[in-house]
Order: structure tokens, then C-alpha cells, then sequence
């Protein structure tokens, strides 16, 4: 029953990452000589971190939105959009979420997070992680997104918005293809 327990306590602080990866004590620490250990190396951004991305992909001729922006009065209803814009189709949450739920009304040159903090297009996986929580953590991990760089060193990691649209960011279902013919035992390449 006291393993279990313990087992379970640094399952949880490994979860937070309280305790270091190795839980085998080596002999030295065993025997009260133990050397601090370095630090883990991580290929990846911690949480706080900014990670250096390209610019976002914005339409030509439409950054910084102020330009257009900066003398319309704000208006916060859902409707189509039929002055301009008219390329956007929002199919992101639709019935729920309007421009102006990550879109700043007051600078457009910004978005903003639920709690009102000013986020530049540059961080805009930090709004997308608000609701897409997991998929921001496989992203830092290198798990989802595309990232280049050096394979234990400095990388660069795409936004969301560069693989994603915004406002329809599901991709276009794929028709699977057959799978490849397997060539006969015979056959040299």
C-alpha cells in the first residue's frame, strides 16, 4: 500500500515537473555523496518562453488593420460580412464565437486572450491554446506543427495560422488512396 502511494505522488510531480526524469538514485546518493545533477536539456519551449516564429501569413495589403480600422465604430454583431472581408467564412465555432472574440475591437493590430491581455499575431498560439490546450502542448513538443532548426538546439517553430486558417481551420477531408503493390520476391531494384 506505502509503494502505491509513493508511486502515485511521483506520478504527480512528474506531471508538474517537480521531480527530475531519474528516480533511480544512483550510488553516490545513496551513500550521501551525491553531485547536483545538470539540468535536462530540452529541445522544446518551456511554457513562459517565446518561441521564434515567421511572421504570420497575412492576405497582402491588409496589415496593419488600424490602416481601415482606426475610424469605424465597433460593431460586436454576428452577421456575414458583406463590405469587406467577404473571402472570411467563419466556420471556427460558429454559433459561438464572433471576430471580436479574438480579434482586440479597440486595436485590430492585436488579438486578445479571454482575460482582455493583449496577445501580437506573433503569439497567436497562445489564444489558440485556450481552447486547443493539448494540441498548444504537442505543438511546444514538437509533437504537431512543423518546427525547423537544429535537431537538440535552436528552432523555429510555424504558427497555427501557417498550416491553419483561422476561421475554417479544419483541413479538407482526404480520400485514402489504395495501398502501394507489393513488388514479387523476383524483382531486383
Amino acid at each position: 500500500m506505502k509503494r502505491g502511494v509513493l508511486l502515485a505522488a511521483a506520478a504527480v510531480l512528474l506531471g508538474t515537473g517537480a521531480l527530475r526524469w531519474n528516480l533511480v538514485e544512483s550510488p553516490e546518493a545513496v551513500h550521501g555523496q551525491a553531485a547536483e545533477a545538470p539540468p535536462p536539456q530540452r529541445s522544446h519551449p518551456a511554457p513562459e518562453e517565446r518561441p521564434e516564429v515567421p511572421p504570420p501569413p497575412f492576405t497582402d495589403g491588409i496589415f496593419p488593420c488600424t490602416s481601415c480600422h482606426a475610424d469605424l465604430p465597433v460593431d460586436r454583431t454576428r452577421r456575414e460580412l458583406a463590405d469587406m472581408h467577404t473571402d472570411i467564412v467563419l466556420r471556427h465555432d460558429e454559433q459561438h464565437r464572433w471576430c471580436l472574440d479574438c480579434h482586440d475591437p479597440i486595436n485590430r493590430d492585436v488579438l486578445h486572450l479571454a482575460s482582455g491581455e493583449p496577445v501580437p499575431f506573433e503569439e497567436s498560439y497562445r489564444l489558440c491554446g485556450q481552447c486547443h490546450g493539448e494540441k498548444l502542448r504537442d505543438w511546444r513538443a514538437g509533437v504537431h506543427g512543423r518546427r525547423a532548426g537544429e535537431w537538440n538546439g535552436h528552432k523555429t517553430y510555424l504558427l497555427c495560422a501557417h498550416c491553419h486558417n483561422p476561421h475554417q481551420p479544419r483541413f479538407a477531408k482526404l480520400e485514402p488512396k489504395p495501398a502501394p503493390v507489393r513488388p514479387s520476391r523476383g524483382e531486383r531494384r
